[in-house]
């Protein structure tokens, strides 16, 4: 993994707020709808971060590139996160467009991720709390690929409430390593570079070949 600069302005992007969503709770922690969750603790430094209760979540700051980031598990539930979200921002003065949301993603393959600003919420209960409390839908995202359930009689609010199974349990943290690259390298370089080099990629397979 890259080193974490802790000298100069962020390239390309100002974010003050990253927040990993998934539900509260041993229940969940390894649901499909918390991987969001489980990639900050494959950052480089999460074994540093120092976590406290507050904003109805818990909450703790590293410093990248000179500017102090807050990262945010909230402990709302997911259809919830808004409040959480809101009541952090609020507090440390921090605009929607310096939000980063990580959440999984049925629209993407299992293996792959994208980054994005704005845009729709994809029907996301999470996304759609943070845009109803904010007003505005312009936060970055990074976008995990959990695929859609193979058979279209399963049901979607029981899949992305399932844990990770077969290939994708095994693969699970392998995609989280190369997500946690894909992260290190947004926050080094910009969204640019790491949509260039992440957005849609094979993460998983290509590894396997």
């Amino acid at each position: 993994m890259m080193n974490m600069s802790t000298s100069n302005n962020m390239s390309g992007n100002t974010i003050r707020l990253v927040v990993g969503l998934g539900n509260p709770g041993r229940k969940y922690q390894h649901n499909r709808h918390n991987i969001g969750e489980m990639l900050l603790h494959y950052l480089p430094f999460s074994r540093e971060l120092s976590w406290q209760g507050k904003f109805k979540g818990v909450i703790s700051s590293w410093v990248i590139k000179g500017e102090r980031v807050y990262f945010l598990f909230p402990q709302t539930y997911m259809n919830l996160s808004g409040e959480s979200v809101i009541a952090a921002a609020t507090f440390y003065g921090i605009d929607t467009g310096e939000i980063l949301v990580i959440h999984d993603e049925l629209d993407l393959p299992f293996g792959q991720l994208m980054f994005k600003q704005g845009g729709g919420l994809a029907g996301h209960n999470g996304l759609r709390s943070i845009a109803e409390h904010f007003g505005a839908q312009n936060f970055f995202r990074l976008r995990l690929g959990i695929s859609r359930p193979e058979h279209p009689s399963f049901d979607v609010a029981d899949w992305v409430l399932s844990n990770f199974s077969g290939d994708d349990e095994i693969k699970l943290k392998l995609f989280l390593e190369k997500a946690a690259e894909a992260l290190v390298c947004f926050f080094e370089h910009g969204m640019g570079k790491a949509s260039s080099l992440y957005n849609k990629k094979d993460l998983v397979d290509q590894e396997s070949r």
